[in-house]
């Protein structure tokens, strides 16, 4: 069983927000199973030359453990300054904004906190402006940073770093996001978004003065969706490049769903068609569902392979599977690909 990096980080990032009790008992032993995970995520994967979970959960680790002011070693913390200096963290269909702006922002924790050597801190500052010079250049049309998802994480960097004012991409950026505020709807990407719109980074988070926090969070309901009434008629396609598969394309149908479905309703609706028989399978994530198996071939992190969501012709989705509703007509294409 793999190392559960990120999701411990996430957790030890999302138990310090709350101001927990000073009792330091079980946030000691979580700390210290972090640490263990990060020296598993990377001994686990030598011969890869990179961590069993990726750059992604790796660098989540070590902010983490920044944020609750714990060192790390410097051989962890080299680790992820060679993976920058060298271009690992992308995918082999293009960057991985999200990777690089969470190593960013360990970076700049790492320093601001003073838990790194003078030398070593030069070297962190230098890699998180390298970080953010590209950001800028690969700045889409749209005002994104990669995509909606990864934007608040670029824009944390910026806020972290102080750099906001100067930088005409992050107000292009704010306002990308606040005309899509409706993409973040699981609890995991409205904790990366409210920070930004409250002028926060993650880095905040260490310098809470909890004894100055009001008890002034409600519960709320959130408001069902509108139902919409009626059909809709989506075309579902599976590609698996060679040598893998020869066949290439291995699904390819028209699947009829109510007008409101979602992608992961198309994929439930295909499932009940019949012939040709269709089969999926899904991991629970933070995020939401993750698509895991299509017609049992199954992405797996060892082979650095996923699921990509496409909208025909080449489209790159930018929800999950359980968030995305297509339009009537449209083709959905199920990619088996590389990072």
């Amino acid at each position: 069983e793999w190392p559960e990096t990120g999701r411990l980080a996430l957790y030890l990032l999302g138990l310090r927000a709350t101001c927990p009790s000073p009792e330091p008992g079980p946030q000691r032993s979580l700390v210290t199973w972090l640490k263990y995970y990060l020296e598993e995520d990377w001994a686990g994967s030598r011969q890869h030359g990179h961590p069993l979970n990726g750059y992604y959960q790796y660098s989540l680790g070590v902010l983490a453990l920044c944020v609750h002011r714990k060192r790390v070693r410097e051989e962890v913390i080299r680790r992820l300054l060679v993976a920058e200096q060298h271009g690992r963290f992308g995918h082999i269909s293009g960057s991985a904004v999200d990777t690089e702006a969470v190593a960013a922002l360990a970076f700049a924790c790492l320093e601001r906190e003073r838990l790194v050597g003078a030398r070593l801190a030069a070297e962190l500052r230098a890699a998180t402006r390298r970080t953010r010079r590209r950001m800028v250049e690969a700045q889409g049309r749209d005002g994104f940073f990669g995509n909606v998802y990864s934007t608040p994480w670029a824009m944390q960097v910026f806020i972290a770093t102080d750099t906001c004012r100067m930088q005409p991409a992050y107000g292009r950026a704010m306002a990308a996001l606040l005309e899509n505020l409706d993409a973040f709807t699981t609890a995991a990407t409205v904790a990366q978004v409210l920070p930004v719109l409250h002028g926060r980074s993650y880095l905040d988070i260490a310098s809470m003065r909890c004894q100055e926090e009001p008890d002034t969070l409600t519960p709320i309901s959130p408001e069902p969706l509108p139902e919409v009434v009626g059909n809709k008629m989506v075309r579902l396609v599976v590609e698996c490049p060679e040598p893998r598969c020869p066949q290439h394309r291995l699904y390819d149908q028209p699947v009829p769903v109510p007008a409101g479905a979602s992608l992961l309703d198309v994929l439930r609706a295909a499932t009940a068609q019949g012939s040709p028989n269709f089969t999926f399978d899904t991991q629970d994530t933070p995020q939401g569902p993750f698509l895991s198996q299509v017609l049992g071939l199954e992405a797996r992190q060892r082979k650095r392979s996923y699921w990509q969501l496409l909208s025909a012709p080449s489209t790159s989705l930018q929800m999950g599977v359980a968030d995305y509703r297509p339009r009537d007509g449209e083709t959905l294409i199920l990619r088996l690909s590389e990072w």
